[in-house]
């Protein structure tokens, strides 16, 4: 794959736009049933905002992008995956898994700073 962070931003938004719609639509008595749909508009916020700092980190020459898009990655899943299925499952105990989500998003954004600072540069 040539760009695989660009592929897993651009695939990212596509599944946050499409989960932002279902919730909105397909799951708003369940949501709002259960007091779950400002968890579930949370997980689509964050989902999307990272979608879009992954096509930037895969369109970027700095090393540290790179580190910085896995760290999204690991974050939209621990983060925003658990929110959404907290929302579903109103299982609460999965909210002590989103801080670690939230973790490796700041240490994605710290990643994607300390590279700008350096002007890490591609090898």
């Amino acid at each position: 794959m040539k760009h695989p962070l660009v592929f897993a931003g651009a695939l990212a938004g596509f599944l946050g736009v499409a989960l932002g719609a279902f919730g909105a639509h397909a799951l708003s008595g369940l949501l709002a049933s259960n007091g779950m749909t400002e968890v579930w508009h949370t997980a689509v916020l964050y989902h999307l905002v990272h979608a879009v700092a992954l096509l930037w980190a895969g369109n970027t020459a700095m090393r540290k992008a790179r580190l910085a898009g896995v760290l999204w990655i690991v974050g939209i899943v621990l983060f925003s995956g658990s929110l959404y299925a907290m929302a579903l499952t109103d299982w609460r105990p999965l909210g002590y898994v989103t801080p670690f989500g939230g973790l490796a998003l700041l240490a994605g954004w710290a990643a994607a700073a300390i590279g700008a600072l350096r002007g890490d540069p591609e090898i």
